[in-house]
C-alpha cells in the first residue's frame, strides 16, 4: 500500500482503505502496465512526501500532471531540473519577477518551495502521456478533496492558492476562518492575461504568513 514516510501516512490511512481508492489502485495497476503514465509511479505522492502535514504553510492547487515525457515528478507546475519549463510555469516565473523582483531561474524544479511548506498538490495525481485529464474522474479528486479537508481542520493559518477553474472548485472545502484563499486565472498562456498576471499572490501570501507570526516563503528557486 501507500507509504509516504511522514505524518500523512497516519492522517490518510483510512482513506487508502476505502472502496474508491482500492478501485483507483486497480485502475492504476492496469494503466501503468499497459500505457505510458506520468509521473513515475514512485513519484505520485511527492507533494506529500516533500511537505509534511504539520509543516504546510501554503497550498498551490493544480489540475493534473504534465503529460509530456520527463516533465511530471509529483509536484504541481514543477518539472525536474534539465527539463524545459512549460508555458504555465514560465508565466508563474514572470509573475514572480513582477511581484517580488525574483529573476527567472535556469530550471523549473519547485522542490525549494515544497521543502519550505508549500504543498504543490494537483487535483488528479496521474495522467496518460499526451492526454490531459485522462485520469479525471477515476477517484483522485476524492482523495485530494480529503487532503484539503484535513488541512482546513488545522488551527495553523494556511494560505490556499487557487489558479484556474479546476482549482477554484476546491474553494468550498476551505471554511476555516483562520485560513486565507487567493484566487486568480490559470497561468496558462490561454488565460494568464485574464487575471493571473498582476495577482501578486507571492507577496500577498508572505504578508498573510508574516501577519500570523509564520516565517514567510523564500520564493527564490536555486539555479542549478
Amino acid at each position: 500500500m501507500v507509504h509516504i514516510g511522514n505524518s500523512w501516512d497516519e492522517i490518510l490511512k483510512d482513506e487508502f482503505k476505502k472502496p474508491y481508492y482500492l478501485k483507483l489502485r486497480e485502475f492504476l495497476k492496469q494503466e501503468y502496465s499497459t500505457q505510458r503514465i506520468y509521473p513515475d509511479m514512485y513519484d505520485i505522492f511527492n507533494s506529500l512526501k516533500y511537505t509534511d502535514y504539520n509543516n504546510v504553510k501554503a497550498v498551490i492547487i493544480g489540475q493534473d500532471p504534465y503529460h509530456g515525457a520527463g516533465q511530471a515528478h509529483g509536484l504541481c507546475f514543477s518539472v525536474k531540473a534539465g527539463v524545459m519549463p512549460p508555458p504555465s510555469l514560465k508565466n508563474i516565473f514572470k509573475e514572480l519577477y513582477q511581484d517580488l523582483g525574483i529573476s527567472e531561474p535556469n530550471n523549473g524544479e519547485l522542490t525549494d518551495w515544497a521543502k519550505q511548506g508549500v504543498l504543490l498538490l494537483n487535483t488528479v495525481l496521474t495522467v496518460r502521456e499526451g492526454q490531459a485529464n485522462s485520469h479525471k474522474g477515476k477517484g483522485w479528486e476524492l482523495l485530494t478533496d480529503e487532503i484539503i479537508r484535513k488541512l482546513n481542520e488545522r488551527d495553523v493559518p494556511t494560505a490556499f492558492i487557487l489558479w484556474g477553474g479546476n482549482a477554484k472548485t476546491k474553494r468550498g472545502l476551505i471554511t476555516n476562518p483562520r485560513h486565507a484563499v487567493f484566487m486568480a486565472a490559470h497561468p496558462s498562456p490561454l488565460s494568464a492575461y485574464n487575471g493571473f498576471f498582476g495577482c501578486r499572490h507571492f507577496s500577498k501570501v508572505n504578508s498573510f504568513l508574516t501577519a500570523n507570526g509564520i516565517e514567510p516563503i523564500n520564493w527564490q528557486i536555486h539555479n542549478i
